[in-house]
């Protein structure tokens, strides 16, 4: 989104602006939930593997973020084993819909780390689709 610095907005546009900005960080915002989407790209994992790879989220705040994205109809839980207490998550289809965010976070992070540290960091293409 491009900002027109000479135009203002008018109360409703940015109200609704504001609104629809509102929904998003609730559904993806936090320190968590989007590091979990990226941990979960490019294949479903168990809790354990998922705390592993997502440095310094707590089993509770886990447990807590991946319920949350359940009910958000990001992840899904699927049992190991008929029966099993074991559980693997995964993305649904429609956390696809967070391809261009992600992309533009990651391109974003990637200016701003070089910006502020005067180094980049050479990071690879995430395999998430975009919304056409």
């Amino acid at each position: 989104m491009q900002v027109d610095k000479k135009r203002h907005p008018s109360p409703e546009v940015c109200a609704a602006s504001l609104a629809a900005v509102g929904d998003a960080m609730y559904a993806i915002g936090g320190k968590w939930k989007l590091k979990i989407i990226v941990a979960l790209i490019d294949h479903r994992r168990r809790f354990n593997e998922l705390q592993r790879l997502v440095e310094g989220i707590s089993a509770k705040v886990l447990s807590n973020e991946l319920k949350d994205m359940e009910m958000n109809g990001f992840v899904r839980r699927i049992p190991v084993a008929e029966g099993s207490t074991l559980m693997e998550y995964e993305l649904t289809d429609y956390s696809d819909t967070l391809g261009d965010v992600l992309h533009s976070l990651t391109v974003w992070g990637t200016m701003h780390r070089k910006k502020i540290t005067g180094r980049s960091m050479e990071i690879p293409a995430l395999e998430v689709a975009s919304v056409d």
